[in-house]
């Protein structure tokens, strides 16, 4: 089993395709299940979320107080996942519902308590 990272992103450049805030208000119930899902197969599916909405962003020779200077695309969370290798990862992180509100998810391998790339 391997550790992965599902980063779960949205893309702002088509407003038009943003989720009404009655659909992001809807959707509560289908993020509430889908964790859960993952929590009964034992794959420590544990919502994070960030401690507050500011931040910094780190560009060559500048440095932004902010996380929402001239994105297009946002951060929403993140979750810890457990799996096989990343075709399991990929077929869990198929059906979370940020998908159906015109979001995507990065998938990344991680290391758990150290270990180098």
């Amino acid at each position: 089993m391997a550790d992965f990272l599902l980063i779960y992103c949205r893309n702002h450049d088509l407003m038009e395709r943003q989720p009404s805030p009655q659909q992001l208000q809807d959707s509560i119930s289908d993020w509430k299940r889908w964790f859960k899902a993952i929590d009964v197969q034992n794959r420590k599916g544990k919502p994070l979320q960030f401690c507050d909405r500011d931040g910094v962003v780190v560009q060559f020779r500048k440095v932004n107080i902010g996380v929402y200077v001239e994105v297009k695309e946002s951060i929403g969370g993140f979750t810890f996942l457990h799996a096989a290798n990343y075709e399991e990862a990929v077929k869990i992180a198929g059906s979370c519902p940020i998908l159906q509100l015109g979001g995507n998810i990065e998938i990344r391998m991680i290391c758990v308590g150290g270990g180098s790339i």
